[in-house]
């Protein structure tokens, strides 16, 4: 391999070193590994051709999973919407579980958790989520399929995209275009309900009662659905996603990605019988049937080694295992392979591998702590100010008297009657509600003034607690540990 094409960092002695000095550089994969920008689709719309397919049957299978984004609105439960981020309220409701923000960090510990799955997943088989689960990968393959049953094959539809505009040209796309609308239109539509409950949207929508805010909002958001998958398609992961470009520093030599053999597969050539008298040409596996690069949805050539445009989505796989199945020849000319295998060392196991067990632990701290969050989620919250102006008053009768505000917070779905009980020295007495009423999702606020004889009094500072319990369901409480402040003992 040549000094010119190998990956170069200077280290503090101004030596150049490469990131396969360690490996046997005698496979074909790695001798072509350099630091030029490989080409990338840039005349016209990628026309993917389909194929059917382990990963195309894969694709299929994730896909569906996000049929559950338009169908989550109307899930009901306790007679709401099981689903709603009501920022109104400030209210965050997941079927019996209620999130107000005093418990943001437990929708923190899953943004933590899902952030390193996609980094784990990308250290194990590259860009996964952009393959298969991405929303833009799924809404473009969505629509590309639309598109192929108004408009036909790639090649008929890259023919008409070169005609000038006629009526007839008109009569396939507008049924096409009305279609996409409709599919943004109700994705828009499916996020904004998950804000704002979806049968009342539905509803308003008739009498035209929207708000500027929902029009705006589901309007902008389903002209970019199909701006961005009807019309950039795989521009956006090539040009725009910066996913694409923060890839590289995600993987390493373990990482599994497509990967074409260039041992095998070259010298490639079209398959055709010697004539009498002629050397039959000695010829790698690939048969330079370009199919591999026609259902890529990004246009991408595999034969010229991983690039950014590369989602890592496993259909040239499936468009070359087939033609290796025709002309009798084994599969996995294009395969998952990682740079260590085709540098012939040992495949390490992911508990093995630093990243992956970087990631893995950080994911199970956040999946623990968000579980035990979940799990001892009391149904009311309970916090206490303290006066601080003055900090206590004497009283003419010699009591020490402070003054408390305390809030509690009702999580659950039911109108919450909290008495309130304080505790501390035995002379000990209070002044204010002993219950309050506070509504679902409310805040109720109980202002107690607290006094205690100035003789009974050994600290400046005494703990005390304030207790508040359901009367209606009294194995619900919660205890604040306060302080009782009195003047400093001489």
């Amino acid at each position: 391999m040549s000094e010119e094409r190998k990956v170069t960092y200077e280290n503090s002695s101004n030596q150049t070193k490469s990131l396969l000095d360690e490996m046997d550089t005698s496979n074909k994969n790695l001798q072509n590994i350099g630091v030029e920008l490989l080409t990338v689709h840039t005349e016209g719309t990628v026309h993917a051709k389909r194929m059917p397919g382990k990963f195309r049957t894969i694709k299929w299978v994730v896909a569906a999973m996000w049929l559950s984004f338009f169908i989550g609105p109307y899930l009901q439960w306790d007679g709401r919407q099981a689903i709603l981020f009501n920022l109104v309220d400030r209210q965050f409701h997941f079927f019996g579980i209620t999130v107000l923000p005093q418990d943001i960090w437990v929708l923190a510990m899953i943004l933590l958790f899902f952030a390193l799955l996609l980094a784990a997943t990308t250290a194990v088989a590259g860009r996964l989520w952009c393959g298969y689960a991405c929303f833009h990968t799924v809404w473009t393959d969505i629509f590309t399929w639309v598109e192929e049953k108004f408009e036909g094959l790639p090649n008929k539809r890259m023919k008409l995209d070169q005609e000038p505009v006629s009526f007839s040209k008109l009569r396939k796309k507008v049924p096409k275009w009305i279609i996409w609308a409709i599919i943004g239109f109700m994705t828009g539509f499916s996020f904004v309900a998950y804000f704002d409950p979806a049968l009342s949207l539905w509803a308003r929508l008739f009498t035209f009662e929207w708000s500027g805010t929902e029009a705006t909002i589901i309007l902008a958001l389903g002209a970019a659905t199909v701006f961005f998958a009807g019309f950039l398609r795989e521009q956006v992961c090539i040009g725009f996603c910066p996913y694409a470009r923060i890839q590289g520093a995600m993987i390493d030599t373990e990482t599994v990605v497509p990967t074409y053999d260039v041992d095998r597969g070259e010298p490639r050539g079209r398959m055709k019988r010697a004539k009498p008298g002629e050397e039959q040409p000695d010829l790698g596996d690939c048969i330079d049937c370009n199919l591999c690069v026609a259902v890529c949805p990004t246009g991408v050539d595999i034969r010229k080694g991983q690039q950014f445009g590369c989602i890592t989505c496993g259909l040239c796989i499936d468009a070359c295992d087939s033609v290796m199945e025709k002309i009798k020849k084994p599969k996995g000319l294009i395969r998952y392979a990682s740079l260590a295998e085709f540098a012939g060392k040992a495949f390490v196991p992911l508990y093995k591998r630093p990243r992956v067990i970087v990631y893995s632990s950080i994911m199970t701290f956040a999946a623990v702590a968000m579980i035990w969050g979940l799990a001892t989620m009391s149904p009311l919250d309970v916090k206490v100010l303290h006066e601080r102006a003055p900090l206590f008053v004497q009283m003419s009768d010699r009591t020490i008297q402070n003054k408390y505000y305390v809030k509690v917070v009702n999580k659950g779905n039911a109108r919450l009657d909290a008495s309130i009980e304080v505790t501390g020295p035995e002379s000990l007495f209070y002044i204010g509600p002993k219950s309050i009423q506070v509504e679902p999702g409310n805040v109720g606020t109980a202002t107690l003034l607290v006094r205690v004889p100035k003789k009974d009094l050994t600290e400046a500072n005494t703990p005390i607690e304030i207790l508040v319990t359901d009367q209606n369901n009294p194995a619900v409480s919660s205890t604040y540990s306060s302080m009782f402040i009195g003047p400093k003992v001489r």
